[in-house]
């Protein structure tokens, strides 16, 4: 009787799995059809924002460290991205420009490679310092480490000018893959494939991959001494865990999963600049983890869908509802979707404390009941 529901649950599990993967990749097609690609473009930012909600899951969800300067990494990749893949640097730089007479124009590829390990060392830049700090100091310090570097890009300008300021950096290099130039619109099999839709399905590829090293974390003794600290870190650290270094592997990870998406946002606006990179991205990236589901990854995908589609159905129908209601619009769409939004998550909050899908407790504790557990949890950590 046990096996036959476990084949009932798997082939369930299999079922979803492969209607998820259906609605995925027909969704930019469907919007296409009835929204226009700019519906495709809000799928693009959602499946972004996914990313960068992954990567602070594993700060946040998984180690329980509080990090309101996240997206921090996210500059550091796009201006990566930026530096190295635009005439930037070289127009400033005669040396620079004597080396490369055409330009700057390192391939995404080479610089998606470059951008984990940096971002990653900025992790590690903010994680040593605040090892001693929990809950809302360690929050403080995060937040002045992500405005720091944005003050810092945002004056980076003279006396030598390397991020060009509050300007920003444009001329950036688009995504090239096998040939194909995924900014100009490509025919296949007489269906003709728009920019957003192509890098729609690159950016769907690196999700799948994040969430792919997400699950392999989660599962290792490294994500149940992640899950350790964050319940207890003081027990974690009497069991033999060795706090520091598996909290600076969390920054580091964190960071690196933000550092490729900025690579991937500053390839998919060709334009970066400060203003992207303000604190409201960042407590936005921390709502959708918090309200999807702390440490469940299905919930941050869920989250981070949700709260970007939602958004952008307020920005969509506040106008129209009015007009249709009053005859007359009396609030502008922009104020009346930040009313709406900040109403619906104190409500979420209210009613959903844990998320709308929260972790199962059977994968949200760690595994301590037996000592072959407690020793799996301490070796090697």
């Amino acid at each position: 009787m046990t096996i036959f529901s476990a084949s009932i649950s798997a082939n369930k599990k299999s079922l979803a799995i492969a209607g998820f993967a259906a609605i995925a990749l027909l969704a930019p097609f469907i919007a296409q059809t009835f929204g226009g690609n700019y519906w495709v473009r809000i799928l693009d930012f959602a499946l972004l924002y996914i990313m960068l909600a992954l990567g602070l899951n594993i700060v946040v969800g998984f180690a329980g460290l509080l990090d309101l300067g996240y997206i921090a990494f996210y500059a550091v990749g796009a201006y990566l991205m930026a530096l190295l893949s635009s005439p930037h640097l070289t127009t400033q730089f005669a040396e620079l420009a004597q080396l490369f007479p055409g330009g700057m124009h390192l391939g995404f590829w080479w610089i998606l490679l470059i951008a984990g390990p940096v971002a990653a060392l900025f992790g590690v830049m903010l994680g040593a310092p605040t090892l001693k700090l929990r809950g809302d100091y360690l929050a403080i310090v995060t937040l002045g480490f992500g405005e720091i570097i944005r003050i810092f890009l945002n004056n980076l300008d003279r006396p030598v000018n390397i991020t060009n300021g509050p300007k920003g950096i444009n001329a950036i290099d688009p995504v090239v893959f096998f040939g194909v130039d995924l900014s100009k619109a490509q025919e296949l099999f007489g269906i003709k494939l728009s920019p957003g839709l192509m890098y729609y399905y690159l950016i769907m590829v690196l999700v799948i991959g994040v969430v792919f090293v997400s699950l392999r974390l989660q599962r290792s003794r490294i994500g149940r001494a992640w899950v350790a600290i964050r319940e207890d870190e003081t027990a974690a650290k009497a069991m033999g865990i060795n706090t520091r270094n598996v909290k600076l592997l969390a920054f580091a990870m964190g960071a690196t999963f933000g550092g490729i998406s900025g690579v991937v946002f500053g390839a998919f606006q060709a334009f970066v600049s400060p203003e992207s990179f303000v604190l409201w991205e960042s407590i936005y990236v921390l709502a959708i983890v918090v309200l999807g589901g702390m440490g469940h990854i299905p919930g941050v995908i869920l989250g981070g869908i949700l709260l970007v589609g939602f958004q952008e159905f307020l920005r969509e129908l506040a106008e129209p509802v009015q007009k249709m209601l009053f005859g007359h619009v009396y609030i502008d769409a922009e104020v009346l979707r930040q009313l709406l939004f900040g109403l619906a998550l104190v409500v979420i909050m209210l009613y959903r404390p844990s998320g709308i899908w929260p972790a199962p407790k059977r994968e949200d504790r760690p595994v301590t009941r037996t000592r072959s557990h407690t020793s799996r949890l301490e070796g090697g950590v």
